[in-house]
């Protein structure tokens, strides 16, 4: 069986224990919708909302991923399934890549929802030609995120006291997807006079950033989880 059609299968068996479940839907889409809501209360100003509202979007995603990348990897330790794939013979890469696209199938939901309540919550708007360097943006940084997030999430998955090891291990690792997908959106959304051509520089870095976990976690995924 080919790596890409393991990625497919895994990727769709992700995505159906999440239709089932509903757990992204019942609880990681409100604890990220109400993560905006309390930013905007905490900066009360209009002013301040519309300058930081690029990173704020950014920000509660990255801690909505962190629960996502828990739970789907608890999932896969409690029933011992990661085991029964190695033992099985299924090409690691094929697993990496399928589960970083049921990952990044799931922040893209949770990505437009934090969108839209940064539009209603802070006032944002696009500025003139800024759709398609959003477009890119969110594209760019959610491929990144989710190699990453599988990355380390197989990285801790069989380590004591994962809840508190990922955190520690991925935020500062996801650090440049979060300067360059806020730069971006920033240029994207015309904030402080900023220009959609200010934006593209930052999607190479998150391009490069994806390209290089993206190969990385292909190659290594196996042996992390045999760790």
């Amino acid at each position: 069986m080919s790596m890409w059609r393991i990625a497919r299968l895994v990727a769709a068996k992700d995505l159906r224990i999440e239709r089932r479940s509903r757990v992204v839907a019942n609880q990681v889409l409100p604890f990220a919708a109400l993560v905006m809501v309390m930013f905007a209360f905490a900066l009360s100003s209009d002013a301040v909302l519309r300058r930081v509202a690029p990173g704020l979007v950014w920000l509660a995603t990255l801690f909505s991923l962190l629960v996502i990348v828990q739970r789907m990897f608890a999932i896969e330790t409690a029933d011992g399934a990661l085991d029964a794939l190695q033992v099985a013979g299924v090409r690691p890469g094929g697993v990496f890549l399928g589960k970083a696209m049921a990952l990044a199938a799931q922040l893209a939901a949770l990505e437009l929802l934090l969108l839209g309540l940064a539009v209603v919550l802070y006032q944002t708007e696009l500025v003139a030609g800024g759709l398609v360097l959003l477009v890119t943006t969110f594209v760019t940084a959610t491929i990144g995120l989710a190699f990453v997030g599988t990355l380390y999430g197989g990285l801790a998955a069989g380590a004591k006291g994962r809840e508190t090891l990922l955190p520690l291990l991925m935020l500062p690792v996801v650090a440049p997807v979060l300067i360059g997908a806020t730069r971006a959106t920033e240029a994207a959304l015309g904030t402080e006079g900023a220009t959609p051509s200010d934006g593209w520089p930052w999607i190479g870095l998150l391009a490069l950033f994806a390209a290089l976990f993206g190969a990385g976690g292909t190659l290594a995924f196996g042996s992390l989880i045999d760790e």
